[in-house]
């Protein structure tokens, strides 16, 4: 019993996503669910559809090993060709600068995150290359000198392979009130 449960709750979770039509012919026709749009750096606009949950997962693990100081585990996640793009500028490409950047940050700062959303969305190219992101809210908290910093990160991070390609790092401090 428990195994046709898990069944039907398997099918029913993978055709959420999926849009039935019908066309002139009175043919179903399915796709992907289009949950927004892209524009690409030529001006095309490109449809997103919605992601795979296990790119979600692996951002919930790449947070906690930061969190956790894992320098192992976030190693094991980035990918051979990684690249950041942090909020004041700052470009980090490779592995080796990723974890030296920050294990002095981890340091001098002590940054905690607490993820608030994550969205999963994936885009082709013009050329059928499959992009897959992860869209994360993060609450952050940053001890500077002693005193406590709140902010709040939005990070698009590119996901190939199972791996943390790239992301882009967007930030604001908290008011008084947040």
């Amino acid at each position: 019993m428990k195994n046709i449960i898990l069944l039907l709750v398997s099918v029913s979770l993978m055709t959420s996503c999926i849009e039935t039509t019908t066309n002139n012919n009175n043919k179903i026709i399915e796709k992907e669910s289009i949950i927004g749009y892209d524009i690409s750096d030529e001006g095309e606009k490109r449809d997103l559809e919605a992601g795979s949950i296990e790119n979600i997962t692996l951002w919930d693990n790449y947070i906690k090993a930061h969190n956790d100081r894992d320098f192992d585990v976030i190693r094991s996640l980035d990918s051979d060709t990684f690249k950041a793009r942090g909020p004041q500028g700052q470009f980090i490409e490779g592995i080796d600068t990723h974890i030296e950047f920050l294990s002095q940050w981890f340091d001098q700062n002590s940054p905690k995150w607490k993820i608030k959303y994550a969205i999963a969305n994936d885009v082709r190219t013009k050329d059928g290359e499959l992009r897959q992101w992860v869209t994360a809210g993060h609450d952050m908290t940053l001890t500077v000198d002693g005193k406590e910093v709140n902010l709040y990160q939005v990070i698009d991070a590119l996901i190939s392979d199972g791996k943390v390609q790239e992301f882009y790092v967007h930030e604001r401090v908290k008011g008084e009130n947040e």
